[in-house]
Parts: structure tokens; C-alpha cells; sequence
């Protein structure tokens, strides 16, 4: 049966897209096929829709998505009564019902709809779906006696008219003496109540926002800089040595044309890293002149310089009411909110009071999903050498925002902070030896290999780990400098449970010192690695594509049972398929020789694994080829773990999968080492990162990682 959601609230703001953001996430997280039903909706793009779309990969068709138009339903109501009205609308929420596991329900806006009585539309329709009920209260700004009675008759309103509700949310809280008595009115309530608290960086808008709102002319700036959070308004007025001291991290400075001498000073205060500021709004149709354009894009290459017709004052009325929104356009908000819901929520009781139905099979969204539970729930310490990357630092701000896992960033920190501010990313950076705020929240360090404490201790360390190899301490102190070694370093000495490389380095670059220094577990023969497939409907373990050019058969039954030791951790039944040219007996030769003789190996070493070679790759993973070449077999047709016979045919294989079908390649995930290190490729994208740090978080918490699929 179809378990629904229905979000909704008492008015107009309450910011509740943080919330339906968070439930999504909730579900997706639980069964494959979620869709989404707007009862009424107004003319034009829905953003939330388009995000949700964007983010889930939904294929619903966007006809089924909404019911009606808000003056097309008041009119109805008007003509023929709200039960017609419900009753069309029920019709529609069937419709998408009967093709989904759940359903996630946006509930009416309370702006502009024309529609009477509105909260008890919202609850009569949710009965009418069968939907349990999530409200959100909006707290901004508000007194704790005045948040709390909100909360309450918000409660009652909904309660009394029959809603099966499931929690509350207070949502915008930024007095902690609020947050704090809605926490004491939850005691009082049967249902959970949750609070969340104002986030600046939700609620500033976008430099792309200004350029919207305003019908700015962008005269310098790159997509990256248009996505920076403007965090402050600074209207240039005075003089330099004025102007200076006012400018704050994130902030638009707003200034006549003709002050060349403001528009260069900010961008050079932003260029030496005190502050990083959003950009420079220019007034009154003023365009600087070729030369500070031209010295501008020097000092500050990416940094926005736009310009209006508006004078200063008009600006600021359009600008002063502005606040950031949740769009597709807006992935790092996205983020941010996922953040705030994850760390504000009780995500396990919420999902125990949605009482979805988990999916049996594992999908690669809610793989993804599982990444991210798991690693937060033993968070882990991981070492990011490439700490001035930028996706490496996009990444960052993900794993933080979501509480992943703490972080070590390598690299000098001026660099790296210069670097996230001409980005526009948000990360609370800790210098080297400084403490962690109160909280428990994940959090990052910087440290330089090259002037850090450590490098002496790492050297010493190293030099005898390679006195075999003629390494003195005056070489070793030179070696451990490097990102590499030194990441590789923080995690042998325990400083950091694992290091994810890779992005702006060689796999050989990131692999090498931990050859040389975490070296293999005592019970592996080498070291080997897998790629975990994200296809459309399942997730399959590739082994080995990345390591071991041309492993012999005992190799062979090494990388099988370290795959599917991998696999299991990671919530996919291990199903071991050893690949090859011919199936079962049909071939033979050296190269099926040797699968054959790994598969007895694996059978003989795991007894309780699942393992059938040598097989084709089609008879491995399609039922019907299976039942033909190989009836009866308890792997063929259904194989989850693909084990090929040598890094040619592998590191092709999985290339030629994820171009071709559009699987998403998370790894190469080694495995066999004592602690872990993961390589990324160079290629890799922001939320390749993000899945590979969670991968080495998980496999830092040990063979009894909590949770599991």
C-alpha cells in the first residue's frame, strides 16, 4: 500500500521546502519508486519540483505531478463546492498513487491562492489521500511564548480536524530561548516536534539572484562566481580608508561606476583574502573604464562586476527583501538544507513514524543514501591532501554540511582560504592546533605539511619505516612534505582514519605511499580494488579495474573474496561471478584455465560465498541467458559481484558501462590495506568526492560498521 506525506503549514513563509527537501531524502532513502503530487499550484516553473526532479532523477511525467491551478480550483470551489473540488483533486492523487511506493504531497502555499479556509483544505485533502501530515510552523522572528503558541494551535488546528500526524516542525527559530521552549512543549505533545534553526546562508540570495532581480548587465564575473551567497549589502560612499574596515565576508559591495577607487579596493581586499566579498553592484549606468576593468579581472579573475540603471537607493529597495529559494539552479543550497534537516531531525524516528515499507532491493540512490548514514553514524576523521582544489573544497562543504565526517585539508591555509572565499563556499575552517567548537558537528582543519609540528615526527616515522631502502631522516624530512605522504602519514600514526587523493594527483602518486607505509592486512596477498556500477536498477561490484594488471589464479581468488567482503560491507549481497571468454565447460585455455582454478580457490578458501566461474558476462547478469547456458546455478542471471580475469578487460568493462548505460563509477575503493586509502579519478565530479570519502569513512569504522542495507 502507498504510504503519503503531506507537507504543509499555517501560512505564507514558513520556509517548509527545507523540510520537503528532508522527507524526500527520507524516502528515497527507503523504496525506489517515490513520486511527488502537488495538489494546487501556481502559473509558471515550480522550483522545488524542478529541484526535486533534478536531484532524485525522477521520471514521473510532470502532468501527473500537479492536480490544478489555484484560480481554476477557486473557481471550481466558488461554482460547485469544495467537495467537488476534493473530490477532483483525490482523483488526480490516485492517478500518481497507484504507480509509486510513496508519495510526497506539497501542501498549498497559503499566498495569493484565492481559497477560503485553507488549512482545513489542506487536512480535509490529506484524509481523503490517506497521507500522514507534517506541518510547519514559521518561527521567524518571533517571541519563545509566541513560537510555542504557533506550534500548539497548529497542533490542534490540524489534530482536531481528524490528520493523522506524524510530527511538527518549527522551522526559522533563531531565538535558542524559543528553540528552547518549543523543545519543552514537545514533552507535552504525543507527536515529535522538531526545530530548526535560521541558516543565513538559506536565507541569502544568490549574486545570480541580484542579477535577476535587478536586470543587472554583467560586465565581469564566471557561473561560479554568480553562484556566491551574498551575505551583506555595503553601499560605497566614503573614501578608501572608510570603506575598507566596513567590507564583510560575503558581502556585495554597492557603489556609483565612476569609483574606480572603491571597485578596486574591494577586489583587491577580496584578492588578498580579507574579506572575500560576493562582487561589486555598480549604479547609475556608470561602466568603469577599459583599465580598471582590465586591472579588475586581474585581481579578482571569476568575481562578479555588474551593473544598473538604478541609483543606490532604488537598488536597495529591491535588494533589502530578497532572500534566498531552493532551485535547481542552486545545488549547494540544496546542500545546505539537507544539512540543517539531517542535524535537526531525528531521521531514524521520523522514518520509523512514516512507516514506509524498505524496498528489498538496493538501488543506487538509496546506495548513496546508506553511504551517508552510515558514515554518520560513527562519524570518522579523513585527510583530503588537495585542499585547494576546488571540487575538493565543493566537496567539503558537502561532507561538512551533512555531518559525514570530519576533515583535515592539506595545504596552505592563506591558499585555501583565499580560494573557498573567491568561490563563495562556506567552510568553518579550524587553523592547525585549534579546538573544535562545542556542538559535535563535523568540522576541518587546515594543516601545511610544510611548516606543521608533525613534519619532524612524520619524518622520523618514515625514515625507519624505509632505513631498508637507504632512506636517512634529512630525505625522509623532504618526502613527508609532500601532500601525499603526509596525508598518508596522518593515517598511519592514527591522526586520521583514512585519505581520499586523487583528484589533482596520479593514482600512482596516491597509491604509492601507502604501499610504502600502511602496507597490506595480514590476511590479504595484495592489494587490489573495486568500483561499485550505479545502474538504473542495481548496484554491481567491479573487481578488479584499477590495480593489479594480471593477477595469477591465486590473485584472482584474492580480488574475488576481498569484493565480495567489500560488497557485503556496503549493504550489496555478494553474489561472485568470475568472469571470462566461455561459460562452465564450453572453453578452455591458459586465460579460463586460470578463472576456473581462482574460482575452486574462492570455494575453497570462503565456502560460504556464492561463486560461479569461469562465466560469461551475460550469463553472469541476464536471467535469460542464464537459464541457457547455465541452469540451476545460484549465481548466473543474478550475479551482483564481477570478478575479471585481468586489469585490461576490467578498467575497459567498467569504462565502457559507465559511458554507454550512464552508471555511475564510484571508486576505485581499494581494498586489502590496513587502513584505508581511496583514489579518485581526475575526472572526478563534486559528488564522486563526496560518495568516496563517505566509502572510506565506512570502511574506517572496521568490520563491524554500525547499520547496514
Amino acid at each position: 500500500m502507498t504510504r503519503s506525506v503531506y507537507v504543509t503549514g499555517i501560512g505564507r513563509s514558513d520556509g517548509r521546502q527545507v523540510v520537503e527537501l528532508g522527507v524526500m531524502e527520507l524516502l528515497t532513502r527507503q523504496v525506489d519508486r517515490v513520486g511527488v503530487f502537488r495538489p494546487l499550484v501556481h502559473d509558471g516553473p515550480d522550483r522545488l519540483y524542478d529541484l526535486l526532479r533534478s536531484r532524485y532523477r525522477l521520471s514521473q511525467p510532470a502532468s501527473t505531478v500537479f492536480g490544478m491551478g489555484y484560480e481554476e480550483a477557486a473557481a471550481l470551489q466558488a461554482e460547485q463546492g469544495t467537495d467537488e473540488l476534493v473530490s477532483r483533486l483525490v482523483e488526480r492523487y490516485h492517478q500518481v498513487a497507484g504507480a509509486y511506493e510513496a508519495v510526497l504531497v506539497l501542501g498549498t502555499d497559503f499566498a495569493d491562492t484565492g481559497l477560503p479556509a485553507e488549512l482545513a483544505l489542506n487536512a480535509r485533502l490529506a484524509n481523503e489521500f490517506g497521507a500522514a501530515v507534517l506541518p510547519v510552523v514559521a518561527a521567524r522572528d518571533q517571541a519563545p511564548d509566541a513560537v510555542v503558541a504557533e506550534v500548539r494551535n497548529a497542533h490542534h488546528a490540524y489534530a482536531s480536524l481528524g490528520a493523522d500526524l506524524i510530527a511538527m516542525v518549527a522551522n526559522r527559530v533563531a531565538d535558542p530561548k524559543a528553540a528552547e521552549a518549543v523543545r519543552g512543549l514537545a514533552e507535552r505533545l504525543p507527536e515529535p516536534v522538531y526545530v530548526l534553526p535560521e541558516e543565513p546562508a538559506l536565507a541569502a540570495p544568490t549574486v545570480a539572484q541580484v542579477k535577476e532581480t535587478t536586470g543587472a548587465e554583467v560586465l565581469l564575473g564566471d557561473h561560479a562566481g554568480l553562484a556566491r551567497d551574498v551575505r551583506h549589502l555595503v553601499f560605497g560612499g566614503a573614501h578608501l580608508p572608510a570603506f575598507l574596515p566596513a567590507l564583510t565576508e560575503g558581502s556585495l559591495v554597492i557603489t556609483p561606476g565612476d569609483r574606480s577607487d572603491l571597485i578596486i579596493g574591494a577586489l583587491a581586499a577580496h584578492s588578498a583574502g580579507s574579506p572575500a566579498i560576493a562582487g561589486v553592484l555598480l549604479t547609475l549606468d556608470e561602466h568603469p573604464g577599459e583599465q580598471t576593468l582590465a586591472l579588475a579581472s586581474r585581481l579578482a579573475p571569476g568575481t562578479p562586476v555588474m551593473v544598473v540603471p538604478e541609483g543606490s537607493m532604488e537598488t536597495a529597495d529591491a535588494l533589502l527583501s530578497l532572500e534566498g529559494k531552493l532551485t535547481a539552479a542552486t545545488p549547494r543550497k540544496a546542500e545546505i538544507a539537507l544539512g540543517l534537516f539531517e542535524t535537526h531531525v531525528d531521521a531514524a524516528q521520523l522514518s520509523q513514524r512514516l512507516s514506509v515499507e524498505r524496498s528489498e532491493r538496493v538501488t543506487p540512490m538509496m546506495f548513496e543514501h546508506e553511504l551517508v548514514e552510515r558514515s554518520r553514524a560513527a562519524r570518522r576523521h579523513i585527510v583530503l591532501p588537495e585542499g585547494d582544489e576546488e571540487r575538493v573544497l565543493r566537496a567539503a562543504e558537502v561532507l561538512l554540511r551533512r555531518n559525514i565526517c570530519d576533515l583535515t585539508l592539506l595545504g596552505d591555509p592563506a591558499v585555501i582560504r583565499r580560494r573557498a572565499g573567491e568561490l563563495g563556499i562556506s567552510l568553518e575552517l579550524l587553523a592547525d592546533g585549534e579546538a573544535p567548537a562545542p556542538g559535535g558537528t563535523a568540522t576541518a582543519r587546515l594543516v601545511d605539511p610544510q611548516t606543521s609540528p608533525l613534519r619532524e615526527r612524520f619524518a622520523e616515522s618514515y625514515a625507519k619505516l624505509r632505513a631498508h631502502k637507504g632512506v636517512t631522516y634529512e630525505l625522509a624530512h623532504d618526502v613527508v612534505a609532500d601532500v601525499s605522504y603526509f596525508g598518508t602519514m596522518m593515517v598511519h600514526e592514527g591522526l586520521a582514519d583514512g585519505m581520499v587523493s586523487g583528484a589533482a594527483h596520479s593514482t600512482a602518486a596516491t597509491i604509492r605511499p601507502a604501499f610504502e607505509i600502511i602496507r597490506t592486512k595480514p590476511d590479504a596477498e595484495i592489494v587490489s580494488s573495486v568500483f561499485f556500477m550505479c545502474l538504473a536498477d542495481r548496484v554491481l561490484v567491479y573487481g578488479d579495474c584499477a590495480v593489479v594488471p594480471d593477477p595469477d589464479a591465486e590473485q584472482l581468488a584474492d580480488i574475488a573474496i576481498q569484493s565480495a567482503t567489500t560488497a557485503a560491507r556496503f549493504g550489496v549481497e555478494p553474489r561472485i561471478a568470475m568472469l571470462s571468454y566461455s561459460t562452465g565447460t564450453s572453453g578452455s585455455g591458459a586465460d579460463v584455465d586460470k578463472v576456473r582454478r581462482a574460482t575452486e580457490l574462492v570455494r575453497e578458501r570462503r565456502p560460504d560465498l556464492l561463486a560461479e566461474g569461469p562465466i560469461q558476462y551475460d550469463a553472469a547478469v541476464e536471467p535469460s541467458v542464464a537459464a541457457t547456458k547455465l541452469p540451476g546455478s545460484k549465481v548466473a542471471g543474478q550475479a551482483t559481484v564481477l570478478v575479471f580475469p585481468d586489469l585490461n578487460t576490467g578498467n575497459n568493462t567498467y569504462k565502457a558501462v559507465q559511458r554507454s548505460a550512464g552508471a555511475v563509477a564510484v571508486g576505485p575503493v581499494l581494498q586489502g590495506l590496513r587502513k584505508p586509502v581511496n583514489d579518485l579519478s581526475r575526472g572526478a565530479l563534486v559528488q564522486d568526492i563526496v560518495n568516496t570519502v563517505a566509502i572510506t569513512a565506512v570502511q574506517a569504522q572496521g568490520e563491524t560498521a554500525p547499520g547496514g542495507a
